[in-house]
């Protein structure tokens, strides 16, 4: 707007973040075609800075509260522009306003996902050649379609290291470890390095210093492990485009760092192994969709995401093994009270975050002085924005009461209600 005469400015009072209604105005645009047939539409906004003057030519076709020109057009030279995010989930006719650009724009529509399938093949094929790859495997989706993707692409030139950096949820290892190397038969090297990342750990509090710290080792054990691999050449990892948002801009362009993503960029030249990432430009619900084209059943695709730096951004302030135990039964039991009520498809993820404070409670005649946690749970589709899951209370009290009882170490849970925007999903 402002490079085509229009003024943009930060200010108080303009800034929206989160949910927001769009009303329309009086002048009808194609491009909106299907939009407002119940007199406004629910958007979702992430905006500090507005346009305070909209450039010669434009006109506003829709408003909101906190964004005067929310919606603009120059249709003479065929410009579009909205102040919100319609391509997330919660613009719920965003899909909407991208079908009307494709047809205004003349283009057919016709991409699939099968189509990427068989192009992120060819692409695999010719990067790695007759070359070796090492996958980072995590166990949850991302990693593990790329996995899948990978093999089906180049077979036994693949083999998949699963990092145990001990901070995993309860037994995951056990089952990653079964998942991979018994059913779908991937070479797969089991590299339990837990007293490595705990021992760098110990004393950290800055959520920047635990990510970048575990992202250093995480690449140092890839390292180690490459070494011991006749041929290794490549390093393939599951990095989305919202960890490439996060982190940096996909194109170059202005994007702020938001935080620091363990498995993007920073490779450093001493590990020798250049960068496979087949899935760099895909959200997760786009993931999702290739993993059904991969024939992975949809009980592995429907798993919560869970984050590359794992427990240690549930635990904020300093990480110890005793914070980590603690942890691991609560978010334990919180989904498994999720799964006993039929929740766990609707909700995108849910976890607990174990809390750097002690409280005060009673427990029979005793006095107690054990630590507070909050439990997360939020509905999305590809993690760029996000609303909490609307619990009822009876469930609330229910799964704080088996905590409580159930977990040494916790006597008071909350529950957390911000969205993201301006929160992120996970605590760090």
């Amino acid at each position: 707007m402002q490079e085509l005469g229009g003024l943009v400015e930060s200010g108080h009072g303009t800034a929206e973040f989160g949910r927001a209604f769009v009303t329309p105005s009086e002048t009808e645009l194609s491009i909106l075609d299907g939009w407002f047939a119940e007199g406004r539409e629910q958007v979702w906004m992430s905006h500090g800075d507005h346009v305070s003057r909209i450039a010669p030519g434009f006109e506003v076709y829709g408003t909101s509260p906190g964004a005067p020109f929310a919606i603009t057009a120059d249709v003479s030279r065929h410009f579009y522009a909205v102040q919100f995010h319609p391509e997330v989930h919660h613009t719920p006719k965003g899909a909407k306003l991208y079908e009307n650009f494709v047809r205004l724009a003349g283009f057919t529509g016709d991409w699939t996902m099968g189509a990427y399938k068989d192009d992120a093949i060819d692409k695999i094929r010719a990067q790695v050649g007759d070359g070796h790859v090492i996958c980072g495997l995590s166990g949850g989706v991302d990693s593990s379609v790329a996995a899948i993707l990978l093999h089906e692409a180049i077979g036994d030139q693949l083999t998949c290291v699963f990092v145990d950096h001990g901070l995993l949820r309860l037994n995951e290892a056990e089952q990653v470890v079964t998942m991979f190397r018994d059913n779908y038969n991937i070479k797969l090297i089991h590299a339990d390095e837990s007293e490595l990342f705990l021992g760098a750990l110990e004393g950290v509090s800055d959520p920047e210093v635990k990510r970048k710290t575990i992202g250093k080792l995480f690449i140092d054990v890839f390292q180690k492990y490459a070494n011991e691999i006749e041929g290794a050449e490549f390093l393939a990892q599951g990095t989305l485009y919202p960890d490439v948002i996060e982190s940096v801009s996909f194109s170059g362009g202005p994007s702020v760092t938001i935080k620091s993503h363990h498995n993007v960029g920073g490779l450093p030249e001493k590990m020798g192994l250049k960068l496979v990432e087949p899935l760099r430009e895909l959200f997760k619900d786009e993931v999702r969709a290739l993993g059904r084209e991969l024939g992975l059943p949809d009980s592995f695709i429907g798993r919560h995401p869970f984050p590359g730096p794992g427990l240690a951004i549930r635990c904020p302030g300093e990480i110890t093994r005793e914070k980590l135990e603690i942890l691991r039964k609560a978010d334990a039991v919180f989904i498994d009270q999720i799964r006993k009520h039929g929740l766990y498809d609707e909700i995108w993820q849910a976890f607990v975050a174990i809390l750097p404070v002690r409280t005060v409670g009673v427990m029979g005649d005793g006095r107690t002085y054990d630590f507070a946690c909050a439990l997360r749970a939020v509905t999305s589709v590809d993690g760029m924005t996000a609303d909490y899951y609307p619990f009822t209370h009876e469930f609330l009290g229910e799964t704080a009461t088996r905590i409580i009882n159930e977990v040494k170490g916790i006597n008071r849970c909350t529950y957390d209600i911000t969205s993201k925007p301006p929160g992120t999903i996970e605590w760090e």
